[in-house]
């Protein structure tokens, strides 16, 4: 990270703190910034990616604030993405050390819970409107997600 997007990133975070924010979200040029403001998380679990075609810088926590940008694959034509309808923390299963809810080969139906996507210390089931099988599982445990990020693939 160049020191002038370091500047950039703990001005927000002050932005963030000094008006008592949940989230705040700015895009300058081809980058686009999203802190989050939620407990520390475990170090090397926050990532820092910049929009756009250029390469994902990683960044650490700011005093708990997580930095994130949108990134990813295009689906094939026939899959069915799952996004994420809040930001918020993706979490695989209902708790620690129990089986996630899905995996990459799981045959699914409409209603069936995908995940739990803690926002704001609320848990929300996510669950599926497709019936298909999993083929891919974009998301790792714990990681934060942005609004529209995709979660799963479905393959019909």
């Amino acid at each position: 990270m160049h020191d002038d997007e370091a500047a950039r990133v703990r001005a927000l975070a002050e932005i963030l703190r000094d008006y008592d924010l949940d989230a705040v979200r700015v895009r300058i040029g081809d980058a686009e910034y999203e802190l989050v403001a939620r407990e520390p998380a475990p170090a090397g679990a926050i990532v820092m990616a910049a929009g756009g075609a250029q390469p994902a810088p990683a960044a650490a926590p700011v005093n708990g604030e997580a930095v994130v940008a949108a990134a990813g694959a295009a689906p094939p034509a026939n899959v069915k993405r799952v996004t994420a309808p809040v930001v918020g923390v993706y979490y695989a299963a209902s708790s620690p050390g129990a089986e996630p809810f899905v995996t990459v080969g799981a045959r699914v139906v409409p209603g069936e819970v995908l995940c739990i996507l803690e926002a704001m210390k609320l848990m929300n089931e996510i669950t599926s409107e497709y019936a298909g099988v999993i083929s891919r599982v974009i998301p790792e445990n714990g990681q934060l997600v942005s609004l529209g990020d995709d979660l799963f693939w479905i393959e019909p």
